[in-house]
């Protein structure tokens, strides 16, 4: 399964609380901080839903 790697870019202030479960769910605390999953669709659904606070590479 393909894997890609989303980098947190933005903060969570001041955003809804489901945004910041889903960062949180997705493992990502820090600005900055880079995190590896396989791309299911259950993972690209939450990406879809936080996209614009994070980056999102294939590794």
């Amino acid at each position: 399964m393909a894997k890609i790697k989303i980098t947190k870019r933005k903060s969570a202030i001041n955003r809804t609380k489901s945004q910041k479960l889903t960062l949180k769910a997705l493992g990502l605390k820090k600005i900055g901080q880079t995190v590896e999953h396989d791309a299911t669709p259950n993972i690209l659904g939450m990406v879809r839903k936080v996209n614009h606070l994070v980056s999102v590479e294939e590794a």
